[in-house]
């Protein structure tokens, strides 16, 4: 729990931001293999729910099941939390303050830096071939700058991969034929 409370209290900016600190954490311990990160995340985007506190409970309850879950999720969460309430009690006193909105403007770049590392590491472990990078290009362009729905890019996807798997099944039997 004190890891994940750890990662749950340093990180600014929500669940991608807390990817390379869960990625540290993890490898650092041994508890994670990196190369399972890009597979864990899939699965915590693939549930409903925050990506962070997804991660958690796919991570604790693989180092000590259900208990470990709860514990994960917990102190993932609680840090957060805490820190939203305080500033929620406190901020309205200085919401118009402009040394506080320089402080948030300054963070911004950060944020987003922390959550475009995770995403560029991804990308350079999962993508082995020329057609691996053209699709995440495609689709960076797509969503992007052309508004396209990251639905209909998956859907398509998964009608191409289908179709060229089926493809290639019959021209592997054409060739068993011969």
């Amino acid at each position: 729990m004190r890891v994940f409370a750890k990662i749950g209290a340093f990180t600014i900016g929500g669940g991608y931001a807390m990817i390379p600190l869960i990625e540290n954490e993890m490898d650092r311990r041994g508890w994670i293999k990196t190369e399972e990160l890009p597979d864990i995340i899939a699965l915590a985007q693939s549930a409903p729910g925050v990506l962070a506190v997804n991660v958690s409970i796919f991570a604790g309850y693989k180092l000590r099941g259900i208990k470990g879950s709860i514990a994960a999720t917990f102190g993932t969460v609680l840090p957060s939390f805490l820190i939203i309430l305080a500033i929620a009690m406190f901020m309205t006193n200085f919401q118009d303050n402009p040394i506080i909105i320089r402080i948030f403007n300054g963070i911004r770049p950060v944020v987003v830096s922390l959550i475009a590392v995770p995403m560029i590491n991804m990308a350079r472990k999962s993508n082995k071939t020329w057609w691996a990078w053209a699709i995440t290009l495609a689709a960076l362009v797509l969503v992007a700058f052309l508004k396209v729905s990251p639905i209909y890019i998956l859907l398509v996807i998964i009608v191409l991969a289908l179709a060229f798997t089926w493809w290639q099944e019959q021209r592997q039997k054409e060739g068993r034929n011969r």
